[in-house]
């Protein structure tokens, strides 16, 4: 019996190639290292003399995040149950993502100091976690069969 292959050439392409989980694992550290790199534009912003009553979005973070979106639901096209958890977990991430930013602006209107982003830091790391599950955990499954 044939395999679903929604993509077609792509799926044959990637079938061969490249393991779609690692792809996903390396995007999920692509946007925990660019999610850093916005907060620290926004404290930036948040601290010049000149800024306006609103932050200006990170693209690169922006960017990461579609395309995090998007491997994980070509995953849910190779691997169903996988592709369904993981994609759950990065939509969460993705709306948490844009409250935190939204929060971020709030406190600015105030004069707060912007605070840490904890909510998509956590959701970030319940991502990472369960990608790293699907992608490595050939390194610790011999450890993990002979205890369970």
């Amino acid at each position: 019996m044939q395999p679903l292959s929604l993509l077609g050439p792509i799926d044959a392409f990637f079938e061969n190639v490249i393991a779609i989980e690692y792809v996903v694992f390396a995007l999920v550290l692509v946007n925990m290292g660019t999610r850093w790199w916005a907060y620290r534009d926004y404290r930036k912003q948040a601290r010049s003399d000149d800024h306006d009553e609103e932050l200006s979005r990170s693209w690169l973070h922006e960017g990461s995040n579609v395309a995090l979106v998007l491997g994980s639901f070509y995953l849910l096209s190779l691997h169903h149950h996988a592709g369904m958890v993981l994609s759950s977990l990065v939509l969460g991430l993705f709306i948490t993502d844009f409250f935190e930013f939204e929060a971020r602006e709030v406190e600015l209107r105030s004069d707060e100091e912007l605070s840490s982003p904890k909510g998509s830091l956590t959701a970030s790391v319940i991502v990472f976690l369960y990608a790293g599950y699907l992608s490595i955990f050939f390194i610790v499954e011999p450890l993990w069969n002979s205890i369970v």
